[in-house]
Order: structure tokens, then C-alpha cells, then sequence
């Protein structure tokens, strides 16, 4: 192509294998007619020796048009001038001559300006493509590297339009030149082991070390509607709503589906409840053009019987090839008059519905009467379920949010301080029923003492992405295989276009699991892989078997592959389930030292905070002997805990480790329960360090190395006074004495992290029991020891 500033073939135009196939019909042939007619044609040649010569310079190939359309007349018979969109092509370049009359009206019509050109070159794919092409023609092998190709090209009405290439490069020939380097077997096994390794493919064919003779024959099929499809497929997927900027994009996919260049795109809500079309939720969504400017109506009131029954009763399409006489027959009703103000004159209204529920209509406009009609509303079978489940998602994220918004503010308070949420409501009812102004006053309780803990799966995000990441490859393989199948029994260009997409997803994943993958992937098996599955499974019955097994394999609430994140979640949730069930025990039990606050967070693992002090037990005295207490309580359930984790993941199929790690912070704060999230926070600027050292602390590292100060079959404790160390000290030598802990004791200095300096921390080893319930007789062991018996 002009656009690749080097290539490996020199290329010349040549009909030297043309002439090669007219003599070799000629011999053949047992028609003298035929055979007078390749003769006249060899004999009309030899007075064009440069025709098989080869043609180095292209500028002037327009005075070579009258010898080469004659020459080339067995090639492109007149009679399909008018169907076929043909050319001949110098390989490699965008020059075309003796195209068909219906290839040379395309190119009128797209305008003077125009420049026929490969949609989405990649200049690297196709110098790999040349040296391809090298080693099948001159080197006997038969490397497929084809791809489906495209060109754009507008319409009189400026409507761009796709079509197919298929180009026939049997009239081609290479040669090397002193330059080429002599491919040997060795040298085309490595090459086709890299097949994407420019650099490697560029060293063994340099630039112009070969020449390339002859020409192709390019056809074009238009592919217009098929592409839009795939279009409106890709826009459905890549947008988590219908919206303002996804409007441009469905009148342009629609009109090319309907070749309509006027064509509009609206949307209309249903609520089914109050039998009413509502304008989208979001101002900045699509236009209703059966509501106009209103913002609902009632739909029997809206509009005639037969519109209604179609729509909300039968969910089929409504069709007015005509508005204006619809609007006189139907008495210029509500939904007429809204069509004929926004200068509708024909329409199709399509139901959006999944099952027997009426989700929303999909409206197609055109300003010209039958433009629109129930002949051509036929091309919306193909999209209309693409388009439900896009709506549908889009409703069941909705009630998500609801769901999530109903969980945030009705948040359960701990029955340890549920005393003075009490006194506070009865506060506000008295107001209330007083007349009086009523305000739910904030909840604080000052100078109490924070204990902070955390048992947490080290490297879950790695663990749980190669999971993700094995599930997907798994499932793309098994699409990508039928796709291969149904090519092989009935090639068709949407299997071939779905077919890259999941190559492309494949490779996407093989090199990076990204954030938005998983949900990506999802949307492309849900809303274009399965209704392609259930439509090759009726039409291609030999492909019944495969997609069977593929629907067994795959879990039929989400409709992934869920084998190795089973596997992973069950693991964490088995993990969680317990550790959480562990500590709620433990800390009704810890109730009973001094009441306190206490909660507790399943993430991948579990998090812990307590709070304790005078302030928020008015009917005990307290004293910082229940402090130490409770602190020396939560270290031996933290050992507890490790002991949990690990033998809990007994026969499961993966086995993970924990880090755990202690916060000491010596000094009283107050916190305040925030009513907007409906939780207790640390209340003031001083005391809000202690949710900065909470949040990052995990991630700090010893002082002058990359380790992380929390570490498997290890216990961090993280302080910032010397009293601190000298009080857990005393702890850790009681609990060693109990086999609690080990005689690994470290006392690390860690590196600053962002707004926390001077903190330090003593790192001490696990002892782990053979068996549970812990007890006097089971044997304490190490972490490795531990490790060697879970996995005998």
C-alpha cells in the first residue's frame, strides 16, 4: 500500500501468468471457438511485451487501459458488469483498472475526492503479510494468515457503506532478489513460531529484497447491514446506558441498516405499573418522539386501540408508513400530533421486552412518508435483542443502586451503644409530638481508646485475577472453537467478525487482565456470543454437540465459566465465613471483660475495630486495667485466628496464606457516628492520623528494604511509643509460655509512608495446633511445619 514507507516486495505489474492461463485454455480446450479466441487474444498481447515484462511505473498505467481491459475480458464478463463489484489491482497498492460498472458508479458517487482505502491498515500485519506470501508462493508452504478485509465507501446520499474484500492473487508470482536471504526450514519454523514479531520477520525479508510480479482480482461484496450490526453490537456493549453521545451513533448504524440518510433514533421508558411511557430518568438521554415534550402520558389515553394492543398488550412492532393519514383515521390522537410536530411522516415503534414484560420502546423516524414500513422493519429482528439486554441491564443496574442505597442507609447499631441512639430518638419523638423543631443530634463519644486488627489473604487480588484471568481464557476458547467449526460448515462474515472480536479479547487477556475484563468479556458472551450460540444451534445441526458441552460447562445464573473462581471464592468465603464466626464469639466473650464497641469487615479476610471507655459505659467505672485486658485478648485471638484460617482450607482446592497485623495507638480520641454514612468515624483533625495509619499501614515496609512489614506465619504489631513495645513485649512473653507464639521475635523500624513517620513495629512468629479446637494435648508447630502436613 502507499502508505507503508517500506515493504519486502517490489512490486511490478505483470500478466504474465495471465498469458500462462489463456495458453494453457487454449491447449485444453476442445472448442475450436474458444480455442480461435485465446489465440486472437495471445496474438493481440505480443504487442504489449512489456505487459509481461513487468511495469515498474504505475503513473502512466491509464494509457495501458484499452490493451489491458482486453487482455483481461475472459477474467470479468460484460454480462455481470452491472452485478459484480470487481476490479483488477496492482498487488498491494490502491490502484485498480478494469473495474465492472457497478465498481465504477460506487466511486462516482462517493465523489472526486474520494481515495479507496483499506479500513484499520495495520502496515506491520501486512509487511508480515508480503513475507507470508513469499513463503507460500516461492517456498511451497501454506501459512494462512487471511483476514477478513474492509472498505468504506459513501453513497450518493452520503452514507458510508462497508464491503468485503476478497482478493485472488492466482496471477501473481515472486522472485528474489540479491538481496533476499535464502529461507531455510529452520529459519520459516521460527518465523512462523513469531508470527507477530515484525522485527524478526523484517530480518529475514528486508525491504525490496523480493519482487512480486502480476495482478490481483479484488471483489467487493457490500456487507453494509451486517457491519452496522455489528456496529450497533459494539455500541450496545461499550455503553453502560443509552445516552446523549450513543444518539449520533444509532442514527448513523440505522441509517446505514435501513439506507435511509434522514432516519432518527428515539426511546421511550414503560412503567409498567401505572400503565404510562415516561421520559428516560436522565435529562441527557435519548428523545422520545411518542411523548415529545411531555414528560409521561397514559398510553390507552396516547394513543389509538391497534397501537396499544401492538405495543403494550402483544409486544409487536407498530408500524405508520404514512403519520398524516394516521393522524386523520386515528382522530389526530395524542401520539399523531407528537409524531406530526417533531415532522415525523413515517415510523416503526418496537417494542423492548423481555418476556412478557414491556421494558421500553425503540422508535425509528423519517421525515418522508413509507419511508419506514413493515417490509423493511424486518431488519430489526436481528438487533432487537441486543438491544433488550442492554435496556435490561441497564435496569438491573438501577435496581442495584437501589438495593445498595437501601443497604447504606439502614445500617444495624452495635447493642453496645445502642443505649444512647435510644435516648436520642426518644429525644426526638418527644420534640415531634411537642410541635417542637425535630433534629436527630450527632452521636460522639470522646477520649476512648482504639484497637485496630487484621487478618488478611496475602496477594488475593493476584489470586483472584488469575482466576478470573484462567475462566475467561477457558470460556474464549471454547466460543473460539465453535466459531471455527460454524466457518468450516457455512462461512458467513458476522461469524468471522465475532470470531476476532473473541481472538481479540484472548489476546487482550493472555497479555493483561485489566479492571473493566471481566464485565467487558460478559457483555460480549451475553448480548453477541449466546444469540449467535442459539442461532447456529438450529441452523447448523452439526454444531449441536459442542455448543451443548459448552452451555453444561458453563454456570447458568452468570453464564461464565466459573470453575477456578469457584474454586477461589469459595475458598475466601469458607475463610471469611469462619474467621467472622470466630471473632463475633470471641468478642461476646471480650463483652464481658468491659462492654465496648466493637465491628468487624469480611473484605479478603477480616478487619476488626474496637473502641473502649468511660464515655461509652455511664453505668460502670471504667479502668485502663480492662485496656490491657482486652489488648492482650485480641493478640491471643489473633493467633487463634491464624490457627482458623489455615485449617479451615482443608480439602480445598486452593490453598492460601494470611498476613496478620495489630495497630497500638496509646493515645485517647473521640469518634462520631456520621449520620450520611451511617458508621462511627474518628471525630477531629489530630485524631483523623489514626485513620490515616489504619488505611496504609499494611503496605509499609522495614526501614532500608522492600519487605512488608506483614509477612505469613507471622503477627505484626505496629506502635509508636517505646511504653507500647515494652507492654506487648510483657504480652508476647505470657503467650509464648501459653505456645501461642513463637521465639521469632523482631523489633523493625519501618519507612515513612504518606502522613505517617516514626512508627515501628515487633514481628513475631505463629505457633500453629496439628488439629482444632486448640487444646492442652495438640501439638504446636511452626508455619512451615504447619505447610508440610496441610499438604500431605
Amino acid at each position: 500500500m502507499e502508505e507503508l514507507k517500506d515493504f519486502p516486495l517490489q512490486v511490478e505489474l505483470s500478466l504474465t501468468k495471465v498469458f500462462e492461463m489463456l495458453r494453457k485454455r487454449m491447449k485444453q480446450s476442445q472448442n475450436p471457438i474458444t480455442r480461435e479466441y485465446m489465440k486472437s487474444i495471445l496474438d493481440y498481447a505480443e504487442g504489449y511485451p512489456e505487459l509481461a515484462e513487468g511495469i515498474k511505473d504505475f503513473e502512466n498505467i491509464h494509457k495501458y487501459e484499452e490493451p489491458l481491459s482486453t487482455l483481461l475480458d475472459n477474467l470479468f464478463p460484460a454480462a455481470l458488469t452491472k452485478n459484480e463489484i470487481k476490479a483488477a489491482t496492482i498487488p498491494f497498492q490502491n490502484r485498480i483498472f478494469n473495474p465492472t460498472r457497478r465498481f465504477a458508479t460506487i466511486l462516482e458517487e462517493a465523489g472526486p475526492d474520494f481515495k479507496l482505502k483499506i479500513r484499520d491498515l495495520d502496515t506491520e500485519f501486512y509487511y508480515i503479510l508480503g513475507c507470508v506470501i513469499i513463503l507460500n508462493t516461492y517456498y511451497g508452504y501454506e501459512v494462512d494468515i487471511s483476514r477478513p478485509l474492509y472498505y468504506e465507501i459513501p453513497d450518493k446520499n452520503g452514507i458510508i457503506r462497508s464491503y468485503r474484500a476478497t482478493i485472488n492473487a492466482d496471477f501473481t508470482y515472486c522472485e528474489p532478489t540479491d538481496e533476499a536471504i535464502e529461507i531455510t526450514s529452520d529459519i520459516a519454523d521460527k518465523l512462523i513460531a513469531n508470527g507477530y514479531d515484525y522485527k524478526l520477520w523484517k530480518e529475514y525479508f528486508p525491504p525490496q529484497s523480493w519482487i512480486l510480479k502480476g495482478i490481483t482480482i479484488l471483489n467487493l461484496t457490500d456487507v453494509t447491514v451486517d457491519d452496522s450490526i455489528s456496529d450497533l453490537k459494539s455500541t450496545l456493549l461499550s455503553k453502560k446506558t443509552l445516552n446523549e453521545n450513543t444518539s449520533q451513533q444509532f442514527k448513523e448504524i440505522f441509517s446505514a441498516i435501513f439506507n435511509i440518510p434522514d432516519l432518527r433514533v428515539g426511546f421511550t421508558e414503560f412503567d409498567g405499573g401505572n400503565d404510562h411511557f415516561a421520559q428516560m430518568s436522565d435529562e441527557k438521554m435519548l428523545t422520545s418522539f411518542i411523548l415529545n415534550k411531555d414528560a409521561r402520558n397514559d398510553c390507552r389515553k396516547s394513543m389509538c386501540d391497534n397501537a396499544y394492543n401492538s405495543l403494550v398488550k402483544d409486544k409487536n412492532y407498530f408500524i405508520i408508513p404514512d403519520v398524516e393519514e394516521y393522524a386523520r383515521k386515528s382522530g389526530h390522537n395524542i401520539l399523531a400530533e407528537n409524531l406530526l410536530t417533531q415532522g415525523v411522516k413515517s415510523c416503526i415503534l418496537a417494542p423492548i421486552a423481555k418476556g412478557n414484560e414491556l421494558l421500553a420502546v425503540l422508535e425509528l423516524v423519517s421525515e418522508t412518508r413509507n419511508k419506514l414500513h413493515s417490509l423493511n422493519a424486518t431488519k430489526l429482528d436481528d438487533v432487537m435483542p441486543f438491544i433488550v439486554s442492554t435496556v435490561e441491564r441497564k435496569r438491573n443496574d438501577l435496581e442495584n443502586r437501589i438495593k445498595a442505597v437501601i443497604q447504606s442507609e439502614c445500617t444495624s447499631i452495635h447493642p453496645s451503644v445502642l443505649w444512647i441512639f435510644e435516648e436520642e430518638a426518644k429525644r426526638f419523638i418527644k420534640n415531634q409530638d411537642a410541635g417542637k423543631f425535630a433534629a436527630f443530634k450527632d452521636i460522639a463519644f470522646e477520649d476512648v481508646y482504639p484497637l485496630y486488627g487484621q487478618i488478611d489473604i496475602v496477594g488475593s487480588s493476584d489470586e483472584r485475577n488469575s482466576a478470573i484471568q484462567k475462566d475467561i481464557l477457558i470460556q474464549l476458547k471454547m466460543v473460539d472453537t465453535i466459531l471455527e467449526l460454524a466457518l468450516k460448515a457455512q462461512p458467513m462474515p458476522i461469524y468471522e467478525q465475532v470470531k476476532f472480536r473473541i481472538e481479540e479479547f484472548t489476546n487482550q487477556i493472555n497479555d493483561q487482565l485489566n479492571a473493566s475484563s471481566e464485565s467487558e468479556v460478559f457483555a460480549l458472551l451475553k448480548e453477541e456470543v449466546n444469540p449467535l450460540l442459539n442461532h447456529l444451534n438450529t441452523k447448523i445441526p452439526e454444531l449441536k454437540k459442542a455448543i451443548d458441552n459448552y452451555k453444561t460447562a458453563i454456570n447458568k445464573d452468570t453464564g461464565l465459566i466459573y470453575e477456578n473462581r469457584k474454586h477461589y471464592d469459595e475458598t475466601v468465603q469458607l475463610i471469611n465465613q469462619n474467621l467472622a464466626t470466630f471473632i463475633d464469639r470471641k468478642q461476646q466473650e471480650a463483652q464481658e471483660i468491659f462492654p465496648h464497641y466493637f465491628e468487624r469487615y469480611k473484605t479478603d479476610g477480616v478487619d476488626h475495630n474496637i473502641y473502649i471507655g468511660a464515655s461509652m459505659t455511664p453505668t460502670s467505672a471504667f479502668n485502663e486495667v480492662y485496656l490491657y485486658n482486652l489488648r492482650l485478648w485480641q493478640l491471643s485471638t489473633m493467633c487463634e485466628m491464624e490457627n482458623h484460617f489455615y485449617h479451615k482450607q482443608e480439602g480445598a482446592q486452593l490453598q492460601l496464606d494470611a498476613a496478620s497485623l495489630i495497630l497500638v495507638f496509646s493515645t485517647t480520641l473521640s469518634i462520631r457516628y456520621r449520620m450520611d454514612e451511617k458508621k462511627f468515624d474518628v471525630d477531629g483533625t489530630y485524631n483523623a492520623r489514626y485513620e490515616i495509619i489504619k488505611k496504609r499501614i499494611d503496605k509499609a515496609c522495614i526501614k532500608g528494604s522492600d519487605e512488608r512489614v506483614t509477612q505469613k506465619g507471622k503477627i505484626a504489631i505496629i506502635y509508636s511509643q517505646d511504653t507500647d513495645a515494652e507492654e506487648y513485649t510483657r504480652y508476647i512473653h505470657y503467650l509464648q509460655r501459653k505456645k501461642y507464639l513463637g521465639q521469632e521475635v523482631e523489633y523493625v523500624e519501618l519507612e515513612d509512608v504518606q502522613g505517617v513517620v516514626g512508627l515501628k513495629a515487633i514481628r513475631v512468629n505463629v505457633l500453629y495446633t496439628s488439629k482444632l479446637p486448640r487444646s492442652k494435648e495438640n501439638q504446636t508447630i511452626t508455619y512451615d511445619d504447619l505447610m508440610e502436613v496441610l499438604d500431605s
